[in-house]
């Protein structure tokens, strides 16, 4: 068989990745709002703890280098991120529990406490970029959901490192509390030595009894094959 011929422009056949930055900040800037805050969320998925989300204004003279995707960088790099965040940016914080997730529902527990957080910031946001598809309802300000906007804006970058390392952190150590399901190596997702700690030891009062498997649906004890880690 010919081999076959490579492309004389690969990039336009490869996805090329996404590198935040502070365009988005500048136009809503341009338009008459400052400051602009970036707020996300992190632990949607998992089984157990809370939804944290966060709030951030980045100072455009002290932007940290590096900023991205949480997923996307390490847990070092996080930890690291995050202490520079803090000591250069205005950050607020909220979370909804696991009680307020079953009451309601994810998406709803996970724009409130986004709307918390946003309400929280010592100075208040002129507009908000808010990763994924809602602006959370409630706001005294628009603001612009942006798909995949941490992998877009520096400012929502911010925002998801500082709820990633703050539930990360909340999650080791409620593991000290409930040591029988591992918190402290899987956050709550549905992996495999979790499922197994539910199996042998029940559900404990930070589980989210609204989903699956802790949610009966006819069949006892199915499986949410889609609820794995991120």
């Amino acid at each position: 068989m010919k081999p076959r011929t490579p492309p004389d422009s690969p990039l336009l056949f490869e996805e090329v990745p996404l590198v935040p930055d502070f365009k988005l900040e500048l136009k809503a800037r341009k338009a008459g709002h400052w400051p602009v805050a970036g707020a996300d969320e992190a632990g949607r998925g998992p089984l157990a703890g809370p939804v944290v989300a966060a709030a951030v204004i980045l100072d455009p003279r002290r932007i940290p280098d590096g900023l991205n995707d949480s997923k996307q960088l390490s847990a070092q790099r996080r930890e690291e991120l995050f202490v520079q965040i803090l000591a250069t940016a205005t950050v607020s914080i909220a979370s909804s529990s696991s009680t307020r997730i079953d009451l309601t529902d994810i998406r709803k527990a996970s724009l409130d406490a986004m709307r918390r957080a946003i309400c929280g910031l010592a100075i208040p946001a002129s507009y908000v970029l808010t990763d994924g598809l809602d602006v959370p309802p409630g706001l005294e300000c628009p603001g612009q959901a942006v798909v995949k906007g941490d992998a877009r804006s520096v400012s929502i970058a911010a925002a998801s490192i500082v709820a990633k390392v703050t539930r990360d952190r909340m999650m080791a150590r409620v593991h000290l509390v409930f040591p029988d399901y591992g918190f402290a190596a899987h956050v709550g997702y549905g992996t495999a030595q979790h499922r197994a700690g539910i199996e042998q030891h029940g559900p404990c009062s930070l589980h989210r009894m609204s989903f699956r498997p802790l949610k009966k649906n006819g069949t006892e004890g199915a499986m949410m094959d889609e609820m794995l880690e991120e």
